[in-house]
């Protein structure tokens, strides 16, 4: 069995033009994995074109079905939201991204773990301010019951 512990997106050749219609980059470095963590990853990438167009269109039912009932995320600035919170965030004009340009991401898998770290350029507004620049986000995704649930989210600015 493949070690797990390191896997980067490998072989995604069908996940890639799921971004890169929108001018995102997903990377692909090469590594061997087994057919099952490939389709695990474009899962992953496809989970991930959502969360992303579900910002974009303030989608509460997105957030609601995704996103785990213990999830938590912690904001550049060390906010602590709950899915509740994120659910609300959606269904008010509070937060508004115009654009999100995903790129550098990497996907690691464990078991029914998976790890995702990226890139974002985004331009926005909550509460009138505007937040845009370059972010660096992870994302833990767990997979409960067949489905994937976002479970800790966590993003920082960067130069």
């Amino acid at each position: 069995m493949i070690n797990k512990c390191a896997v980067l997106l490998w072989s995604l050749l069908v996940a890639l033009p799921v971004f890169a219609g929108s001018g995102q980059h997903v990377a692909v470095h090469p590594r061997a994995v087994d057919s099952g963590e490939q389709a695990t990853i474009r899962e992953i990438v496809e989970m991930e074109r959502q969360a992303k167009e579900a910002s974009l269109h303030r989608d509460p039912d997105f957030s609601q079905r995704t996103l785990a009932e213990d999830y938590v995320a912690i904001s550049p600035l060390g906010q602590v939201t709950t899915k509740q919170d994120t659910v609300s965030a959606r269904k008010s004009n509070q937060l508004r991204y115009e654009a999100i340009n995903v790129s550098d991401m990497v996907v690691r898998v464990y078991g029914d773990t998976a790890v995702v770290t990226a890139r974002a350029d985004v331009k926005g507004h909550q509460f009138g301010e505007d937040f845009s620049g370059p972010y660096r986000y992870t994302r833990v995704w767990v997979r409960r019951i067949g489905h994937w649930q976002a479970v800790s989210y966590q993003a920082t600015v960067t130069q």
